[in-house]
């Protein structure tokens, strides 16, 4: 005799039921999955996010201390080019029984290093010839006067100007000739 032992199908509700039951399984391992991920990039984003804002910081007050060491110290190669005018006016005034050529030589070479001096900083004359045509921007015109040339144009220069790295620190003072 033989005897049978299957076991029945299963049936179409504890199919259902099976599926549901391993998709519930499933769809927390997802979701925790999910989550953790997310949690993960947060944190990667968070901390990413904390490092430029101090590189920021630290470039942002790097600048501002670049910034007030150079306000502090810009003057620093002007100074040093005027020390041997310096000395030189001192060394002029230590000879009280020097002649009058002796002196005025002593101012010329004197001169001569503070134009040196002024030259090295970028500091140039603005000292415009007659009948330069007048650039009210690096002319001052203290009067009008007649005069046979151009109208409009210098005649003569009663204080020289002077520029700065192409910027007008003093403008020239000049006369100008009337316009016809």
């Amino acid at each position: 005799m033989t005897t049978d032992h299957q076991q029945p199908d299963p049936t179409l509700d504890e199919l259902t039921q099976q599926a549901a039951a391993a998709a519930a399984a499933s769809v927390p391992e997802t979701l925790e999955a999910r989550l953790a991920d997310t949690e993960r990039r947060l944190a990667e984003m968070s901390d990413a996010y904390l490092r430029a804002k101090a590189e920021v910081e630290n470039t942002r007050r790097r600048g501002e201390e670049d910034t007030t060491k150079a306000r502090k110290f810009a003057v620093e190669g002007f100074a040093e080019a005027m020390l041997p005018v310096m000395d030189s006016l001192s060394a002029a005034i230590a000879l009280p029984d020097a002649t009058v050529e002796q002196v005025l030589q002593g101012v010329h070479a004197t001169l001569r290093q503070l134009q040196s001096a002024l030259e090295r900083n970028k500091v140039v004359e603005i000292n415009p010839a007659s009948g330069t045509k007048f650039d009210p921007h690096q002319h001052q015109a203290i009067s009008v006067v007649p005069a046979e040339q151009d109208p409009n144009t210098v005649v003569t220069v009663l204080q020289k100007g002077f520029l700065i790295a192409d910027r007008v620190l003093r403008p020239a003072l000049v006369t100008v000739t009337a316009p016809k």
